[in-house]
């Protein structure tokens, strides 16, 4: 064993932990133009249907259609995505 296998625990005892808790909602910051909040709002929603999609199995962009990406947002119950969003959610994986 090295050094270094001694300080990281395994793999399987880092997915065994209990999910952490859940960071409270704070509000967005006032005076910023419409368009960095909606930016913004969209970009949260891309990234919980893309961590809902790599917990599907979906991995690459390919896999990811705009059809799979709806049912995704649909199962996780969010709002049917744009088709902006969509691109954006393909971004996201890698």
């Amino acid at each position: 064993m090295t050094a270094a296998s001694t300080l990281t625990p395994p793999l399987f005892a880092l997915s065994a932990s209990p999910a952490p808790a859940q960071v409270p909602k704070r509000r967005l910051p006032a005076g910023r133009p419409r368009e960095w909040y909606v930016s913004h709002n969209r970009q949260l929603k891309a990234m919980r249907i893309a961590i809902a999609l790599l917990d599907a199995g979906v991995y690459t962009p390919t896999q990811a259609r705009d059809r799979t990406i709806r049912s995704a947002a649909a199962r996780i119950g969010v709002h049917p995505p744009s088709n902006t969003t969509c691109r954006l959610v393909r971004s996201l994986l890698p």
